[in-house]
């Protein structure tokens, strides 16, 4: 898989360290989004991952900011994405295993980063089960029928 990693000014450092696991650990190719100033704001990175995957020039995404809320608020934003909070192994499979989340957000302020590798580690060992398909189905309905009602 091509993975797109971003993250704002609090989580840099982190995306630096994750992004090295991934390349070292695994066979996925890693597509770097920045950012690396604080002149970059959390959902400018997310808005370009997002777009990202939604385009599929990647085939998912990970995030990260000082907590994984304002980047996980900011790609579900964008049309079609599902981004997910993480701080756990068992919130990561999750959120692929029941939910399809294209893009897996974390907190850099909350979780330390050997916690975050394994976190990293459970969302790509995953594929969406489909076993939730309903569900998901019905959330794309709300979205469709909400981007509808808008224009």
């Amino acid at each position: 898989m091509k993975i797109g990693i971003g993250a704002d000014i609090n989580g840099i450092a982190f995306k630096d360290e994750i992004k090295q696991f991934i390349e070292e650990t695994t066979e996925h190719s890693v597509v770097d989004f920045g950012a690396e100033s604080a002149e970059i704001d959390y959902p400018e990175t997310a808005y370009d991952v997002a777009k990202a995957v939604s385009e599929g020039k990647v085939d998912r995404g990970i995030l990260i900011c000082g907590t994984g809320i304002g980047v996980a608020i900011a790609a579900n934003k964008y049309p079609g994405i599902r981004a997910a909070t993480a701080h756990d192994v068992y919130s990561a499979e999750r959120a692929q295993l029941s939910n399809n989340a294209q893009i897996m957000t974390m907190g850099a302020q909350i979780i330390g980063i050997e916690v975050g590798k394994k976190v990293v580690e459970a969302y790509l060992n995953v594929e969406w089960a489909k076993g939730s398909e309903r569900k998901v189905n019905k959330i794309i309905d709300i979205e469709n029928k909400f981007v509808t009602e808008v224009n």
